[in-house]
């Protein structure tokens, strides 16, 4: 079984252990974030954020915390903590003994002769966390005492002490609800036992602070309302569960709820497995609408990028389900309209959709299916990028795209500092022209296999296919430096060796010779390829910026000028395969296991978002990244084709 584990010693070391991230997330668009010693270090960390439609669909934290303490013998211990500048205040960490987050998040405290567990399920589909409470052993009965924290606000926003918030609760079965604003849901609490007495304190906990966000340069410091606390007495053995819900639940069904939902959650024993989880949480179906969240916590759910590179990854080689995959797909294109067919600041993503395609069909879908339902759609894609259609691009007389927006970043490499973009790439775009080749040559081929009557089409797109096929090497390849431009302007080729142009041997109809391939490959492997994903810029260049750390200026500087990328592996480690074959396997299998070493880094037993690029190649970004995961598991099944088994 996959180790999520951490011991005594890690855990009381704030320094570690407050870096490290644990999250659940469901179907509803809910999710629970706090780090693996219940102090929230974000504004995004909390016990409960869920998806408000009457707020515009956007994530709200309803309850952050709730601290814990034992009270024995007229001695309280308080379990929880709480960061205040630079003070922890209380410090129940120093209690904890072991944390296990597989197949669940649990803590383990032990006072004195008392062991007490605490563990957490986010309801799968409903706005639902639950708390089961163990006394495993103790030889008196402890009063368990629960005091809320609640925040109410916009995950991306902080809460601060007001008139306005309303400060009373309404007694409910086995507790109370509270709804701090007008207009936004009740938050029940309720316990599974009716032996629960709760006391009103209202009070406002002032100036909490949160580390990462102070350690980055962001408002840091929030001030939560408590509205109480509740008591209740437990002997050795017994167990209690807390429910919060935006719906009042049934307490005397609680415990038993999160007992069978616990024996549903069978522990990950492999990578792949832990791969597998990782997906399906990145999925949601919120109003009957099933999306990808392009990370979690903080990134949004249903972007056209994240979810075509992601799509194949996640629902084909992660959860095997190819209705999730139309469903998304079909969500996707209904709501990205403008995006797909008239403008966008994301240049190149409309034409992935046929890798996307692609993928569907290589994985087994019926190839004349597939083009029948999506081909109309990406032939109005293709056409879009024609004469005036587009304001960001067009497609200039040698058949090449050119895209240019003064200040605007019209690329994945989308970073910005005080409204300037850090990498414009304006003009000449090495895969935004490699997939608008691919597109051309796939949109060929389904035609002339399923609609060959349509005689205008293939005509007039097999002209341009060729003009393209005909400039993109001459355009791209420099053969003095042994690999292609990263793009091409008025100034001629820009030859920042950067990941990019990897695309153009990766897509299935490449432009560009197949005999140029080792010589780029080889300067990738030189000065883009580390243990944690491809660097976005060499070392070489006088713009690297190896770690992604400090001011939110200093890490813009970095996002896309050194940090790595772990979905770039993808395409790397699958032409390197396709070229080198099976002579490759023993290093793209050394690629895959650096992230089965990082599962206890970052977001435990998740996939980051990015990479330093200099060593040791610490995680950052999102815990759980979309692009990320649906690469590893297309490594991983590529691997598995070749007979290799997974990691």
């Amino acid at each position: 079984m996959i180790s999520l584990k951490f011991n005594k010693s890690e855990l009381v070391n704030l320094s570690y252990s407050l870096r490290r991230e644990v999250l659940e997330a469901n179907k509803t668009g809910a999710y629970c974030n706090t780090s693996i010693v219940d102090c929230n270090t974000r504004k995004y960390h909390g016990l409960l954020a869920v998806t408000l439609d009457r707020f515009g669909g956007d994530r709200y934290l309803l309850l952050s915390q709730v601290d814990e303490s034992l009270i024995v013998g007229g001695k309280q211990f308080n379990l929880g903590i709480h960061c205040y500048g630079d003070i922890y205040e209380p410090r129940g960490h120093k209690y904890v003994v072991d944390f296990d987050a597989n197949p669940v998040p649990q803590l383990t405290y032990k006072v004195g002769e008392m062991l007490f567990k605490k563990s957490m399920i986010l309801v799968p589909d409903k706005d639902q966390v639950l708390i089961r409470y163990e006394l495993v052993t103790s030889p008196h009965p402890v009063q368990l005492s629960l005091k809320p924290f609640l925040a109410f606000r916009n995950i991306h926003a902080l809460t601060h002490r007001n008139n306005e918030a309303r400060t009373d609760g309404i007694p409910v079965r086995n507790g109370m609800s509270f709804r701090m604003y007008a207009n936004f849901p009740d938050l029940y609490l309720q316990l599974s036992r009716k032996d629960v007495k709760f006391t009103a304190a209202p009070h406002w906990n002032m100036n909490v602070t949160y580390s990462d966000e102070y350690r980055r340069g962001f408002d840091c410091n929030e001030d939560l309302f408590v509205p109480g606390y509740f008591d209740i007495m437990l002997k050795e053995g017994e167990s209690i569960v807390l429910s919060a819900s935006l719906s009042e639940a049934e307490p005397a069904q609680l415990l038993r709820k999160f007992n069978a939902l616990l024996k549903k959650r069978t522990g990950a024993e492999t990578f792949h497995d832990q791969l597998v989880n990782c997906a399906d949480k990145l999925i949601s179906r919120h109003n009957n609408r099933l999306r990808i969240s392009a990370g979690l916590t903080w990134m949004y759910t249903g972007l056209l990028r994240e979810t075509l590179q992601s799509l194949a990854g996640l629902t084909l080689y992660g959860l095997n389900d190819p209705k999730q995959f139309e469903e998304i797909l079909d969500n996707l294109i209904e709501d990205e309209q403008q995006r797909l067919f008239h403008r966008t600041t994301q240049v190149e993503s409309p034409l992935y959709l046929a890798i996307t395609l692609q993928k569907y069909i290589k994985w087994g879908a019926d190839e004349k299916y597939v083009w029948g339902k999506y081909g109309n759609v990406l032939m109005q894609v293709l056409e879009s990028y024609t004469g005036g259609h587009r304001q960001e691009v067009t497609m200039h007389p040698n058949g090449l795209l050119w895209a240019q927006m003064e200040g605007v970043a019209l690329t994945w490499m989308n970073a910005y500092i005080n409204g300037r973009a850090v990498t414009e790439r304006a003009g000449y775009q090495v895969e935004t022209n490699a997939f608008w080749y691919n597109a051309i040559c796939f949109a060929l081929a389904m035609e002339n296999e399923y609609n060959p009557q349509n005689r205008a089409f293939i005509e007039r797109w097999s002209q341009i296919r060729d003009m393209v096929k005909a400039n993109y090497q001459k355009t791209f390849w420099n053969p003095e430096l042994g690999y292609l431009a990263d793009y091409v302007d008025n100034y001629g080729q820009n030859m920042a060796v950067r990941p990019n142009q990897i695309y153009a041997f990766w897509v299935k109809y490449s432009p560009v010779d197949e005999e140029l391939a080792p010589s780029v490959l080889r300067v990738m492997r030189n000065e883009l390829v580390t243990a944690r994903g491809l660097r976005t810029l060499s070392p070489r260049d006088v713009n690297y910026k190896g770690v992604y750390d400090g001011s939110q200026y200093d890490r813009d500087l970095a996002y896309h000028q050194g940090s790595t990328r772990t979905f770039l592996l993808e395409p790397y480690i699958d032409t390197r395969l396709r070229i080198y074959g099976d002579g490759f396997i023993s290093r793209a299998k050394w690629l895959m296991k650096g992230f089965v070493e990082d599962l206890n880094k970052h977001g435990v037993g998740a996939v980051s978002e990015l990479y330093d690029g200099d060593p040791p190649h610490e995680p950052h970004g999102t815990i759980s990244s979309a692009r990320g995961t649906a690469a590893l598991l297309a490594v991983d099944h590529l691997l598995n084709e070749y007979g290799e088994a997974g990691l």
